[in-house]
């Protein structure tokens, strides 16, 4: 099964890649009335803007990020330091915190995928209506049928005339019987 389920995840991936795509494309005309609702006034902002004033805005910003990248510049220049041990142990730190951090974010990444992965499986049960039929079985597991209940109690009894040592068997036949019925919807679910 556990090949099965390998091959399964992919899928999932891709049926909750294009689900969560879906979800975001229903977003779109909404969108799309808020700009057209917005653009009107925006142009008119820019066709009222003086280009001038503009030219001259810009430019002091382009002044003052020059001036900031000389200064940063020169205190890194000033900063560096000149044993080339220490930059070698420098380097090794940052190799290890760059390992870590890709780590890390393999870790983010497969967890993401993961949800993403659980997220189609949900799509593809919802899209087949299967979970409605999964909250059928868990209630036929949780409350079973009264005369289904009825008959292990009536066997039970005969065999506890016969044997005693039978009849403390017949509370654990009881439950492994009540689970049987939905591991085996579950199986014949996923072979479908």
């Amino acid at each position: 099964m556990a090949i099965i389920d390998e091959l399964r995840t992919p899928l999932y991936f891709a049926a909750g890649t294009a689900d969560l795509a879906v979800q975001q494309a229903k977003k779109v005309p909404g969108l799309i009335e808020q700009i057209a609702a917005e653009a009107p006034a925006r142009i008119e902002a820019v066709r009222n803007t003086d280009p001038k004033a503009v030219q001259e805005k810009v430019t002091a910003q382009a002044k003052e990020a020059q001036a900031t990248v000389q200064s940063k510049f020169a205190d890194v220049v000033g900063g560096l330091d000149t044993d080339l041990k220490k930059l070698g142990e420098t380097a090794q730190d940052l190799a290890l915190r760059g390992v870590g951090v890709a780590a890390e974010y393999a870790v983010k990444a497969r967890e993401k995928y993961e949800e993403v992965a659980a997220h189609g499986e949900e799509a593809i049960k919802a899209w087949r209506g299967e979970v409605a039929e999964e909250i059928v079985e868990i209630a036929v597991v949780v409350e079973p049928d009264e005369t289904k209940a009825e008959e292990p109690v009536e066997a039970s009894a005969e065999s506890a005339a016969s044997e005693p040592a039978e009849a403390k068997k017949a509370p654990a036949r009881k439950t492994t019987a009540r689970k049987a019925p939905a591991k085996k919807a579950a199986v014949a679910a996923e072979k479908e």
